[in-house]
C-alpha cells in the first residue's frame, strides 16, 4: 500500500482506505442499528418514567457504557474484523440506546426546577458512573475470555 494517500483514513474494521465517496452500506447499517438502539431507549422510558429525576436516562447511560466495554473488546481483541458489527452495534445500536443529549437537558431542567444539587450530582454522577461502567465491563470481558 505504498501508493495509498497517507492522509485518507484507513477503515479499522476492514483495513481499506476510505475515500471521499459516500458509504451507503454503512449508514444503512448505523440507521438500523439507531431504530432498534433509540426504540430499546424508549422501552425502557417507559418502564423506569421519569419522576422527580431522569433515572431511566441515567440507567440508559450506565448500562449503554457498559455494553460498549464488552463490544469494544469482543470486536477489538477477542473477533475477527467485520465490516458492520461496530458500525451496527457499537454506534448504531448502543449511540441510539445511549442519550447523553438527554442527559444535559435534563441536567439544564434540573438546573432551572431550582435543584442544583441534584443537577451537579446528575451532571457528574452519570459521567463517573459512565466510566466505572465501561472500565468494569472492559475488564470482566477480558477476564472472561
Amino acid at each position: 500500500m505504498a501508493d495509498r494517500d497517507p492522509l485518507l483514513p484507513i477503515d479499522p474494521d476492514t483495513g481499506d482506505v476510505i475515500g471521499h465517496e459516500p458509504v451507503w452500506d454503512l449508514l444503512l447499517v448505523i440507521a438500523a442499528g439507531g431504530a432498534l438502539g433509540g426504540g430499546a431507549r424508549y422501552l425502557l422510558g417507559t418502564v423506569i418514567p421519569h419522576a422527580s429525576f431522569p433515572w431511566s436516562t441515567l440507567v440508559a447511560n450506565v448500562v449503554g457504557c457498559a455494553l460498549i466495554g464488552v463490544l469494544m473488546v469482543a470486536l477489538l481483541e477477542v473477533l475477527a474484523p467485520r465490516r458492520y458489527a461496530r458500525p451496527f452495534l457499537g454506534v448504531g445500536v448502543l449511540g441510539g440506546f445511549t442519550t447523553f443529549s438527554a442527559y444535559t437537558v435534563e441536567t439544564h431542567a434540573l438546573l432551572a426546577a431550582g435543584r442544583g444539587p441534584a443537577a451537579l450530582a446528575y451532571l457528574f454522577g452519570s459521567l463517573a458512573a459512565g466510566l466505572l461502567a465501561t472500565w468494569i465491563a472492559m475488564s470482566a470481558t477480558r477476564r472472561l475470555r
